[in-house]
């Protein structure tokens, strides 16, 4: 069975001891730790991450993944003089969070997309000899905007990289709704190997006019996990068939007043639980 977890991003710099609260009264397995500016853990202070780990614990709720922006082993300016990445996964590994989500890659078309594969290939290579001195799995989740929005071009980043230390964050919320749509079942295929977590959202469009030439324009917005384009009931059987055990990560992602926030995810929750359930 998949393990829940609530991704942070929703409860902002709120304490961690009323976001784990929050979380188990939700009925969720565990937490998907945001660390980045702004959020209740920041990178610039990584001695807060197992002490973020024990508040949650405190909860009765694990932590077994962590998002963060990391992208390159380089990236300076910490207090104690060391690269971030060092430190970020460093803590992370001491305080037993064993999945860590990466930072994107970005393409907005001012640069060639040969030049940013080459620079994230060697990012990776990077980032790949940490995971193996701290005993982690890093994951590219497939995001909008990025040279790994799909399966496709994820698979291509990912080829020749061991999947037991780099792996793919699965999100078919964000294929619907963002740039790299394609058929969920080619994108669980390519990324077969590598599979390590799942994103849980779901979105849609809407007609929203037109442009003075006449053109169509269309509007996204991210509707309840039952609700829109994503065939969650179909992606869910799939990964119980293939026994996958991994974290279905939550993301919560509404424009809605905060309680009506999680009133929205606890039905999410359940409808996932439902399913998951009935396929047994």
């Amino acid at each position: 069975m998949p393990v829940t977890v609530l991704f942070t991003k929703l409860f902002g710099s709120l304490p961690l001891e009323s976001v784990g609260e929050a979380a188990a009264d939700l009925g969720f397995d565990g937490i998907d730790l945001l660390i980045r500016p702004g959020s209740s853990v920041v990178p610039d202070e990584p001695a807060g991450i197992p002490a973020a780990v024990l508040a949650i614990a405190r909860a009765g709720l694990r932590v077994p993944t962590a998002t963060t922006d990391l992208t390159s082993v380089d990236v300076s300016g910490l207090k104690e003089g060391r690269g971030a990445a060092e430190a970020v996964l460093g803590a992370c590994a001491e305080a037993g969070i064993g999945l860590v989500r990466l930072g994107y890659w970005y393409y907005d078309g001012t640069r060639p997309y040969r030049k940013l594969f080459d620079d994230a290939r060697r990012d990776l290579d990077g980032l790949e000899r940490l995971a193996s001195r701290f005993g982690l799995v890093l994951t590219v989740q497939l995001h909008g905007g990025t040279i790994h929005s799909s399966g496709a071009l994820t698979a291509r980043l990912l080829e020749g990289h061991d999947p037991a230390l780099l792996g793919a964050y699965i999100d078919p919320g964000n294929q619907a709704v963002q740039d790299g749509r394609e058929d969920w079942r080619l994108t669980f295929d390519l990324l077969a190997p590598w599979l390590r977590c799942v994103g849980v959202k779901n979105g849609g469009w809407a007609a929203a006019g037109t442009d003075p030439s006449g053109q169509r324009l269309w509007s996204s917005d991210w509707l309840g996990v039952p609700d829109g384009c994503v065939p969650w009931h179909d992606i869910l059987a799939y990964l119980t068939r293939s026994a996958y055990e991994g974290p279905l990560s939550f993301h919560g992602h509404y424009e809605l007043p905060f309680e009506h926030v999680l009133d929205q995810t606890r039905t999410d929750l359940r409808y996932v639980r439902r399913l998951l359930e009935a396929d047994r």
